[in-house]
């Protein structure tokens, strides 16, 4: 979600990328500080995305997250794989109607 967010709306902090996802759901999924940073450290030890410092709307200082080439790749891949996950699940879920 948080490279889907980078790769369609651009740099973000981590503020931004919360408060964009939260949206798109409809508000179902809220996400924390606990929740958000671990995955933005993950997403830049892969290389998949890259921060640096910058100012928000609201003058203060904020690490910005970019999505790197490595990074467009590995949504593809876990969009591939997310979808069947989901197929799967959905399968299974069918059987027992």
């Amino acid at each position: 979600m948080i490279l889907r967010t980078l790769a369609t709306m651009g740099p973000q902090h981590a503020y931004g990328i919360a408060s964009r996802i939260e949206q798109v759901s409809g508000d179902q999924l809220n996400l924390n500080q606990g929740t958000i940073y671990p995955a933005l450290i993950r997403l830049e030890q892969h290389g998949w995305t890259q921060a640096s410092w910058g100012t928000t709307e609201n003058n203060r200082e904020a690490k910005y997250y970019a999505i790197t080439k490595a990074g467009l790749k590995g949504l593809k891949e876990e969009t591939n794989r997310w979808r069947q996950m989901s197929s799967v699940v959905e399968k299974l879920l069918a059987e027992e109607q």
